[in-house]
């Protein structure tokens, strides 16, 4: 399969061909010109771009069908039996923890929260392909990446509750903090990711979190444009979810797929089944690899593409039924990555239903856990407020909080503070 391009080299308004050649993607776009001086592509007339990429989930990288059953041809990731059933539990807690929080909205115990049901197989399964020196970026939702890097569901619990210090993520765990304004994270991975060369660290990767919606934000383009030039060692991972809050996937762009604007910055990009956990990992795993230590022909960078889709609302806030059928939610949720690995995992011997229902008593207790710790958190010292802001606070904010000692002082925290 190729991938047709201008040929940047010619006046003659000629197409070249590249043929992707790095196995087991196979649907990478490969680079047909950089500034290092070396080119593999060939001429041919002209064929639409369009008519080179696919955007059905038929057509993209996977390893495991919908019903859990190897694609003809396909491998499983060099993921040992343990890591393998390490992947299902996660996946199984990340949906457990969703379905809770959820819930605790509803019943005002916590704020506005959004839900990642559907998502948990493209989060766990990137997020285990990497390494503990790497850092992720994320954006509002990755909760299930964000658990595999070691955040307590604790932290995530007090995060949406209002409490700031479930965003003060130790430094051990490589978590950006999170961000909730669309696309504003990309450039800082990027940023991340160039500071890391100028340091000379080789063996750090930066995956970027973030949705089809951000690819419609200018923050999308300069993030991988400098990345691109200046061929940094990142991983930009969109969640395509289909549903851009209430903009369809159809409305946020005219081309094919989101991986092929990839094409445009000179670097590689692969649309892969985001409801496939097993393929997930292994296009990150050679993404992240590829970042470290790139063959003397490739760029650093690739943007994922990952095709799921999201069950439930865009947040608590949200009500989906306004914009989407609930046979469209259903046709998706045959495609469930929970189901899809564990058969996968039980026909191959690797998972029996005594395992299941274990992982499953684990489960409960770990989120009740978490949210009994959460609540029963004490609240935070009110002059909190004015910490962990700048590294060394500016006069006016020492002013503000010497008033704000003063009315403490005087009227004590209940003129601060409603019980």
């Amino acid at each position: 399969m190729a991938l047709v391009l201008p040929n940047q080299s010619t006046e003659t308004g000629q197409w070249v061909e590249i043929r992707w050649q790095r196995s087991p993607w196979k649907r990478l776009l490969r680079k047909s010109y950089s500034r290092r001086g070396r080119s593999s592509a060939h001429v041919r007339t002209g064929v639409p771009v369009t008519e080179t990429i696919h955007r059905a989930p038929d057509d993209t990288y996977r390893v495991l069908d919908e019903n859990g059953e190897l694609v003809d041809g396909a491998e499983v990731p060099d993921l040992t039996d343990d890591e393998l059933v390490e992947m299902y539990r996660y996946m199984k807690l990340a949906r457990r923890f969703d379905e809770r929080a959820v819930s605790l909205q509803r019943q005002g115990r916590i704020g506005t929260y959004p839900p990642l049901s559907g998502q948990e197989g493209a989060q766990i399964a990137s997020a285990m392909a990497l390494a503990d020196d790497d850092w992720i970026v994320p954006s509002y939702r990755e909760h299930g990446a964000s658990l595999v890097r070691g955040l307590p569901l604790k932290d995530t619990l007090l995060y949406w509750m209002g409490d700031e210090r479930g965003n003060a993520i130790p430094a051990e765990e490589n978590i950006f903090t999170v961000a909730v304004p669309i696309a504003s994270q990309i450039p800082h991975a990027t940023g991340m990711g160039w500071a890391s060369q100028l340091k000379d660290e080789s063996d750090t990767a930066f995956m970027c979190y973030f949705g089809d919606g951000a690819t419609s934000e200018g923050d999308f383009h300069e993030g991988l444009n400098f990345a691109g030039v200046y061929d940094t060692p990142n991983v930009f991972f969109c969640n395509n979810n289909q549903w851009a809050i209430s903009v369809p996937r159809e409305q946020q762009t005219a081309t094919d797929t989101l991986a092929q604007k990839a094409a445009a910055y000179g670097f590689e990009g692969v649309q892969v089944d985001g409801m496939d956990p097993l393929a997930v990992y292994q296009v990150a795993h050679d993404a992240i690899e590829k970042a470290k230590d790139p063959d003397e022909d490739e760029m650093r960078p690739t943007l994922i593409e990952a095709v799921q889709y999201r069950f439930g609302a865009h947040t608590t806030a949200d009500d989906p039924s306004v914009y989407r059928e609930e046979s469209e939610v259903e046709a998706w949720k045959d495609k469930d990555p929970i189901p899809r690995l564990e058969t996968f995992l039980v026909e191959t011997d690797r998972l029996d239903d005594a395992a299941i229902e274990s992982i499953e008593a684990d489960i409960e207790d770990a989120v009740a856990d978490a949210i009994e710790a959460a609540e029963e958190t004490p609240r935070p010292d009110p002059a909190s407020m004015f910490e962990n802001v700048y590294a060394e606070m500016p006069q006016r904010l020492e002013q503000q909080l010497e008033y704000f000692q003063s009315i403490r002082d005087e009227y004590g925290d209940e003129a601060l503070l409603e019980d």
